[in-house]
């Protein structure tokens, strides 16, 4: 039997910050891969397969609200829950027009963050 566990992707480049996603994620159940840029999801392995994108909003190179816009536009409709340092209000705004399920303000609870991967991952049930 394969395993079931749904994949959670975190983008960070703050390597710690991934990581400890990475972990929370894994210790409620979920399988996690991890990448430490927009650029690395980019050309990731396409077999592997997605249920829900942790994104930083502050990446360098590609920003995280730039990288949902072309998976959007690439016809890739992952669940995107937005995760940053930044205190913008602009920038909340532009992510929730762009649909993110979650803005969360780091740091954060990590019952805070599961509990928006779990809305997140019924939304795309009944989708």
């Amino acid at each position: 039997m394969g395993d079931l566990r749904r994949t959670i992707a975190v983008v960070d480049d703050d390597a710690s910050i991934c990581r400890s996603v990475g972990r929370l994620v894994n210790a409620y159940g979920f399988a996690n891969v991890e990448y430490a840029s927009a650029e690395a999801f980019l050309v990731r392995d396409p077999a592997v397969a997605i249920d829900c994108l942790v994104l930083d909003i502050g990446l360098g190179g590609i920003a995280g609200i730039e990288l949902q816009r072309r998976l959007k536009k690439a016809g890739v409709n992952l669940p995107v829950i937005f995760i940053t340092a930044l205190e913008d209000e602009r920038l909340r705004t532009e992510a929730e027009r762009e649909g993110c399920v979650a803005y969360l303000r780091k740091p954060f609870v990590g019952s805070v963050l599961i509990a928006a991967i779990k809305k997140a991952l019924e939304r795309t049930l009944h989708i």
